[in-house]
């Protein structure tokens, strides 16, 4: 499966109209989840998640909408609340396996983003199933969009191909909205790589070092665009950002400055994604077994010195898209455990010292060999033993 996201050309009354969509996909994802923690309570009923979520929807459906009090659900199609919850069902699903965290609610600080389908499909018979692929809808190249539920709207850049897709979700950045959908494509031809196996050391001043001496530096434009918004945000520092809960109102020149800097922020992770996605594309094309740490990412952010350098350049991010790319491209990502001694143990003779970060060189106190620290370490987890090792 592929994916393709397109920005969207909107004028007031349809942003307006989106961002309602958006707010209603909100509420009904909070009233799910409300809902469902609180069945958890009731003795006597066992039932999954999905089967609540069924009857929640149920409910919904019959009593909630029907309210008079919110008559104002109308205005937005069925679909968008159907997949809210579809949504929130994946999320507890996600949460059970031990993959992420407890489904909290959600606010409209996090941002905008809702997600609509297709039902419908064509029955040639009552009784009988629908025709295949009626369910999906068709997108012609052009500069016009057919969303299910929404209707049309005009794209920044003209979609590329003819094409057709079930689900679309709709997301906003700063002041700009997205449209991404699901493309069924058959899978590329096998990739011959040049290199069978490589081991890739992550660090700060350098983002990564190869074991064969390359090196990948991260843009200056990343912490140019940083310094940018240090002073943006040192010249507002006493501006009024208004309170909520005292019922104090942001000025209007707050609000202008908390546009300012949402695009700012837009903008550097727009370079940091584009050189993270043209790095692991890079390395995917040219290198079949790929070996990195499994860094514990939270903990080092824990180090309020290093916190914010760590941040910008996107570690995890970095190993997430190695291991989606791996079908893609062919290739191998395998995760060094995490105590495995890359960086104080001498890939030339096996030799194990101390080595503080100060120090940059290694110089080895038993065969003398003298390397880049982080090209040692590279190749240490190039060379790393099975054991140590796990699929990603």
């Amino acid at each position: 499966m592929y994916s393709l996201k397109l920005e969207l050309k909107l004028n007031n009354k349809e942003k307006t109209r989106l961002s309602g969509c958006a707010g209603f996909a909100r509420f009904v994802y909070n009233y799910g989840l409300s809902m469902l923690t609180q069945s958890w309570d009731f003795e006597g009923i066992k039932a999954s998640d999905s089967k609540r979520l069924s009857a929640i929807e149920k409910i919904f459906t019959n009593y909630v909408k029907t309210n008079p009090a919110y008559s104002w659900m109308q205005q937005y199609a069925s679909a968008t609340y159907s997949s809210a919850l579809r949504n929130l069902g994946k999320a507890f699903d996600r949460w059970r396996k031990g993959d992420s965290e407890f489904p909290r609610y959600k606010s409209k600080k996090r941002g905008d983003s809702f997600t609509v389908l297709k039902k419908a499909g064509i029955y040639p018979v009552k009784g009988e199933p629908f025709l295949p692929f009626t369910n999906r809808q068709v997108l012609h190249p052009g500069n016009k969009i057919s969303i299910p539920g929404l209707g049309e709207f005009r794209l920044k850049r003209p979609a590329p191909f003819l094409c057709s897709s079930q689900t679309f979700t709709i997301s906003r950045t700063a002041d700009k909205w997205y449209v991404a959908f699901m493309l069924d494509a058959e899978r590329i031809p096998p990739i011959i790589h040049a290199v069978e196996s490589v081991g890739i050391d992550l660090g700060i001043k350098c983002f990564a070092t190869l074991s064969d001496s390359k090196t990948i530096t991260a843009p200056p434009q990343l912490k140019i665009a940083k310094i940018k918004l240090s002073k943006q945000q040192w010249r507002n520092r006493n501006k009024h950002f208004g309170n909520r809960r005292k019922g104090i109102r942001a000025s209007s020149k707050a609000k202008k400055y908390f546009g300012e800097i949402a695009k700012t922020h837009a903008h550097i992770g727009n370079i940091r994604q584009d050189f993270l996605q043209k790095t692991t594309t890079d390395i995917s094309r040219n290198y079949y077994r790929i070996r990195i740490e499994d860094l514990n990412v939270r903990g080092m952010m824990a180090n309020h010195k290093l916190s914010n350098a760590i941040a910008n350049l996107g570690f995890y991010e970095f190993r997430r898209m190695l291991t989606y790319k791996q079908p893609f491209f062919g290739t191998k990502v395998e995760l060094v455990d995490r105590w495995f001694p890359s960086s104080k143990m001498c890939c030339n003779c096996g030799h194990i010292q101390p080595m503080p970060l100060s120090e940059r060189v290694y110089n080895c106190g038993n065969c003398g060999n003298t390397q880049d620290r982080d090209e040692n370490a590279a190749t240490n987890l190039r060379d790393a033993p099975l054991d140590k090792i796990r699929l990603a």
